[in-house]
This record gives structure tokens, C-alpha cells and sequence, in this order.
């Protein structure tokens, strides 16, 4: 901690006495995040209650030119919630309040530290829930911050087609209100979808207004298994051009459920899958069931879920894959990958990446939210062996450079923090040019999570 903190750090003491932490272990926790990249630790944390405190300590911390980096769950795999340069690392966990639920619009608004699990079981009585359904533990604020999606994306779209509104504290303190409760207006730049995806590098969103849906009347859950990755894919890209009710279709390769079987005791089939779920009406999902199972024509087997135990089941068994692919080397968090391409360059993607880990002794499962293109690696290596550190990296970039060539995009719902931004300028061109000048307008002292997303 250097001496230019001393004064921020006695006013901040003043504002939020024992609310104000700069212990080595509760740094640590809020600079490392489950990324691959190695922790930066902040100056100190400060756990914040209201969007008014936001305010107070982003007006300090601009009075005193010290940046600021906003924490929710922790969850982040591209390190936003890293500290380079220190500063102050704001934990808004405890803005938790559900703040309304407007049951016959179909919306509510919470505060950014809620999760999604929280707010769908205060929402269960209601028949209303929110879609975004991800693998990891994250608060709604974070989810908003870093346009994510997941599992659901192929039917209800990500965070930028779902958030409404926002209240945003600017780097000067002033809070701003975004965007409203309609479904739609013309009225003025489009605010919302600016800060949605920003990851705290313009302002810190305290308040997030929600889009949300009806339970559907029937779901149902099954799985495809295939001889090989290409037949799998293939048959993905065909679904989605028969318009099915689909509400999620994911992808994993042959390691990857052989993870899964490992990590979770489960006995599923050791070869490429498809894990499905239909939605709607009973005849409606029966028929699309029906109809994909035709178009699953070279798959070895499918198995429809028969019970929605069965269904819960095999649908935790997706989310845990993660973690599943990291005890293949316990210990190791490895690069989660994020390309994400256009629905018919998606079997081409997967074959050309394969053929370039066989190459190596990279171990790389693969699952993918494939009803979208999007799906990740997980690339285990051990950081301390330069050869497998350099083979990791290699096939990283040649895998974002492959999708940016058909049209795709390096993060399709990770973010880019420090562990994307080197390839921006690729994807973007001019255009990164206008994000840094937006950037330095509404953030000229450059203290919002400096270093995240470019180089300012």
C-alpha cells in the first residue's frame, strides 16, 4: 500500500468504518476471481449497502485520482475484477434487495448484488421467472456488466435483450437512472445497452429493471449421442433451421463427458452429446420432439428425459462441466475459451480447433452453448511448464483468429477484461478508437477498472 492512499483511506475509514478492509486474505479473495491470469491484488475492499454509498466513495476516489474496480460474485473468467494498478475494489454483494415485481408487466428491478438463483426462487410463486441461466454463481449487476448469457440464450437471447434499465454511479459520483419500463422507445441514445457490457470501465451499475417470462406449460429434456463431433454439429445446425422450440441445445465432446462420469459418479455415454430442452405447449414440444429426433438421424442413441427429477438431473450435470473438466488436473483453472460463430460455420470451428489440439498435449474438453455457435474450451496446463503454457496460448489465439476470420467473435459471453482485449483491435478496428474516446469522456481521470476491455 503506498503513501497516496493514506489520504483516501482516512476519509474512506470516516465513511464506512469496519466496512473498509485491507487484510492480505480478503484482498486476495477479491483480486483473483476464477481466472487463469495471475491475481492483481486492490489496496483495500470496501462493502457498500446503497447506490448513495457508491456514490460517496466514487466521489472520493475521484477527488483523489485512485481507481476503482466494482466486485459482485467474483465469478469473472477474464479477470474484470483484477486490480493492476490497485485501488479500491467495491463489493456490492450486499445491495441484495429485490426492489418490485410488476407481476402483469412481466418485469421487476433489484439491486446489482442480487443472483439469478435468488431472484427466480422469490420469484416462483408468482408463475414468472429470468431466463439467463449460467453455469457459475453470479449477481445480476455482474451478469449486466458483462453482457453474459448461457444455457438459455438460443431462446430468450443474453442480458442486452433482457435488461430494461439501469441506475448507474458515474465516476464523479453522479447517479444516473437508464433507459425505462416499456418494451421499447426511440427516445435518445441508448444509454442501457452502453453500460450493459462495459464491465465497470464507465460507471458502476447499482440497479438493474428485468425483462421476465412465463414457466412454460410443458418442458422436455434429452439427450443425443453421436459417433462423432461432426454428425453432432451437423444436426445442431439443422435444428435451428426448422424453428423448434428449442430453449436450450448444448454440446459436449468425448472428454468432456468422460469428466462429467468422473467428477459427478455418473455412467452417461463416453462419446459426443447433445443434451436438449423443448418448451411450450405439450403438442407443441411432443411434435419438435419428434421432429429433432428425425433430424438425429446418424445418432447412436437418444434419450428422452422421464421425469423432471430425471431432467433436473441431467441438466446439473451440464452445469457442473466446469469443474468437471478442472478435476481432470486438480488444481489447474486453465483458459476457459468463448469463441462464439455463426450457426453454419460452427462443425468447420470445432473440426479445425480439434485437429490443432491433437497436435499437442493439451488436455481440452469441450461444451458449448451450440444453439448460438458459442462454445468453450477449457485448455489444462500447468503455468509452471513453459511447454504447456506455450502450447495453451497457441491454441487460444488460433482458435479466436479462426472465428474472427468466419465472421465470429473472440467472447461470445465472458467479457474481455485483460485476458481478450489484445485481440479487440482485430474484431473491431476504428471502431475500438470510438469505444476509448466514450471512454475518456465519460471517464476522463481513467479510475473505472483501468486496463480492462484496452489500454487507455
Amino acid at each position: 500500500m503506498t503513501d497516496r492512499l493514506t489520504p483516501l483511506l482516512n476519509v474512506l475509514k470516516g465513511e464506512f468504518g469496519d466496512r473498509l478492509l485491507t487484510s492480505y486474505a480478503v484482498r486476495e479473495q477479491h483480486g483473483s476471481g476464477e481466472s487463469h491470469l495471475p491475481p492483481a491484488l486492490p489496496d483495500a475492499v470496501v462493502m457498500v449497502r446503497s447506490t448513495q454509498e457508491v456514490s460517496t466513495l466514487l466521489k472520493a476516489c475521484s477527488d483523489h485520482r485512485v481507481p476503482v474496480i466494482p466486485f459482485g460474485a467474483g465469478s469473472s473468467v477474464e479477470g474484470q475484477i483484477h486490480a493492476p494498478f490497485g485501488g479500491i475494489s467495491i463489493d456490492l454483494s450486499a445491495m441484495d434487495e429485490i426492489l418490485s415485481v410488476n407481476e402483469e408487466d412481466m418485469d421487476c428491478s433489484v439491486q446489482c448484488g442480487v443472483t439469478r438463483q435468488t431472484l427466480n426462487e422469490y420469484l416462483r410463486a408468482t408463475g414468472l421467472f429470468f431466463p439467463v441461466d449460467l453455469g457459475a454463481h453470479a449477481t445480476l449487476g455482474g451478469m449486466a456488466a458483462t453482457r453474459a448469457s448461457g444455457t438459455t440464450t438460443v431462446r430468450y437471447g443474453s442480458m442486452r435483450n433482457l435488461v430494461l434499465g439501469l441506475t448507474v454511479v458515474m465516476p464523479d459520483g453522479e447517479i444516473i437512472k437508464t433507459g425505462s419500463r416499456a418494451r421499447k422507445s426511440s427516445a435518445g441514445y441508448d444509454l442501457t445497452r452502453m453500460f450493459v457490457g462495459s464491465e465497470g470501465t464507465l460507471g458502476i451499475i447499482t440497479e438493474v429493471s428485468l425483462r421476465l417470462f412465463g414457466i412454460p406449460e410443458t418442458s422436455q429434456t434429452a439427450m443425443c449421442s453421436f459417433e462423432t463431433l461432426e454428425d453432432a454439429t451437423q444436426t445442431v445446425v439443422m435444428a435451428m433451421q426448422c424453428g423448434l422450440a428449442l430453449n436450450r441445445i448444448e454440446l459436449a465432446d468425448i472428454l468432456q463427458m468422460q469428466a462429467i462420469n468422473s467428477y459427478s459418479k455418473s455412467d452417461l455415454p463416453e462419446s459426443p452429446t447433445i443434451w436438449i430442452e423443448m418448451t411450450g405447449s405439450s403438442v407443441a414440444v411432443q411434435h419438435d420432439m419428434e421432429v429433432f429426433e428425425g433430424l438425429a438421424e446418424t445418432a447412436l442413441r437418444f434419450e428422452p428425459a422421464t421425469t423432471a427429477e430425471d431432467a433436473a438431473r441431467l441438466w446439473r450435470l451440464r452445469h457442473d462441466a466446469v469443474y468437471a473438466s478442472r478435476a481432470l488436473r486438480p488444481g489447474i483453472k486453465g483458459i476457459s475459451t468463448d469463441v462464439c460463430v455463426p450457426i453454419s460455420q460452427l462443425p468447420g470451428c470445432i473440426n479445425t480447433i480439434q485437429d490443432v489440439i491433437a497436435k499437442t498435449t493439451i488436455l481440452a474438453p469441450l461444451i458449448g452453448h451450440v444453439g448460438d455457435g458459442n462454445f468453450h474450451l477449457v485448455l489444462l496446463y500447468d503455468p509452471q511448464d513453459p511447454d504447456e503454457a506455450r502450447d495453451a496460448q497457441m491454441i487460444s489465439k488460433e482458435l479466436v483468429e479462426m472465428a474472427q476470420s468466419m465472421g465470429g467473435t473472440c467472447t461470445g459471453e465472458h467479457g474481455v477484461g485483460l485476458g481478450k482485449k489484445a485481440y479487440l483491435p482485430a474484431e473491431h478496428g476504428p471502431a475500438l478508437g470510438v469505444m476509448r474516446r466514450i471512454k475518456h469522456a465519460l471517464d476522463p481521470l481513467n479510475i473505472m477498472n483501468p486496463g480492462k476491455i484496452f489500454d487507455d
